[in-house]
């Protein structure tokens, strides 16, 4: 907080700093400026400002997510994106209790303060807004009522040494073991029952789950091979009854899983994966050249932005018809044959803050920091 508070009013100290520059974005600014914003704010919404700090609109990484759904470019300015409606309230009128009920009403991420010049003198987040309740959002009002299938019987080949001694799910981030971190975020959005599809090490999982204290349900599948990535969901054919999740056991994707529910059912697909969006700069200048050798241009340290697969999926419970006994095959390869039959596969993109992947070194080193981010 850049303003200080006292009974729950606002307070203006004049020689405090204004709110950090993370927050903010131009108008002039384009989508992928939007995207590595967000990601370095950590928050799901920025606030758009003019040159004076006051303020035109809000931008979230919901309202992204839909341009780029809708088949439009990251080098798209921003102005026809953001919301330019978007909630603030007035610092003489500012209350705790005010903005509570704005983020309760308006299920928002953030409120901006501005002053009589409509100039942005602070925000506040659902995290400072509902700090007594630890930051976090009251529990949902229903369960989602699907069941979660984690495959967690590979041999974690990305984690040697690792993994020589501890199966991946059971390779601690912290305090807790990655698959019961990725069951927990999954607990947070009402979801109480768990498949764990288990073969390398897989008492070792078992027997961890047998003793620690849980107030949900989990259900352990056998897999007696190792037949690729989807060669296990063929096992729970007879105990699914309709649309479920599936997740790799070494990836957290921080989603909200009623709205991509919701926008599984409403596009009328079978099967939804869930991808992340990733910036890489190339650290070399790039030669463009034709037949002969000749040069056409060099393109210095050039940026590309692609989706990229998280590996968790919305699914249909019919898709597992598609799945072979005893064969090898991967979710790459029922995405393929769907897709090849005519039937509908979609993507729901997250920004690439939203997705960490346990599942190489690199990725685990930083993981701690990065779930902090995702609290």
């Amino acid at each position: 907080m850049n303003k200080l508070l006292k009974d729950g009013k606002l307070e203006i100290a004049p020689s405090v700093r204004t709110p950090s520059e993370d927050i903010f974005i131009r108008e002039d600014a384009n989508v992928k400026d939007a995207l590595k914003a967000l990601d370095r704010c950590g928050k799901k919404v920025l606030i758009v400002v003019d040159d004076q700090k006051r303020m035109l609109g809000a931008i979230t990484d919901g309202d992204v997510r839909r341009h780029i759904l809708k088949g439009h470019g990251l080098d798209d300015g921003i102005k026809k994106v953001y919301n330019k409606k978007a909630v603030f309230i007035k610092e003489q009128e500012f209350s705790m209790e005010s903005v509570r009920k704005i983020m309760l009403k308006k299920q928002i991420e953030l409120v901006p303060i501005i002053d009589q010049s409509q100039k942005v003198v602070d925000y506040i987040s659902w995290e400072k807004a509902f700090a007594d309740a630890g930051g976090e959002r009251p529990v949902q009002r229903q369960a989602l009522g699907l069941p979660v299938v984690i495959m967690a019987g590979g041999k974690g080949t990305r984690l040697e040494p690792f993994s020589k001694i501890f199966p991946k799910p059971l390779i601690p981030v912290g305090e807790k073991p990655i698959v019961e971190i990725i069951i927990g975020e999954f607990k947070r959005q009402g979801i109480n029952t768990f498949y764990l599809t288990l073969n390398y090490k897989g008492e070792m999982v078992k027997s961890y789950f047998d003793y620690v204290e849980k107030d949900y349900e989990i259900r352990y599948v056998w897999e007696n091979d190792f037949l690729g990535t989807a060669s296990s969901l063929k096992l729970i054919d007879h105990m699914i009854e309709d649309v479920f999740i599936v997740s790799n056991c070494d990836v957290i994707v921080d989603a909200d899983m009623r709205e991509v529910l919701d926008y599984h059912k409403k596009q009328g697909a079978v099967l939804t994966v869930l991808s992340s969006i990733r910036h890489h700069k190339v650290p070399y200048g790039v030669v463009d050249f034709k037949e002969g050798g000749i040069i056409n241009n060099i393109i210095e340290k050039p940026e590309y932005s692609f989706m990229i697969n998280t590996g968790v999926y919305v699914m249909n419970k019919e898709t597992l018809q598609l799945i072979p006994q005893k064969e090898r095959y991967d979710m790459t390869d029922l995405i393929r044959d769907l897709i090849k039959n005519g039937q509908k596969v979609v993507t729901y993109p997250v920004n690439e803050n939203a997705y960490i992947d346990v599942g190489q070194w690199e990725e685990y080193k930083q993981a701690k920091e990065r779930l902090k981010l995702l609290e």
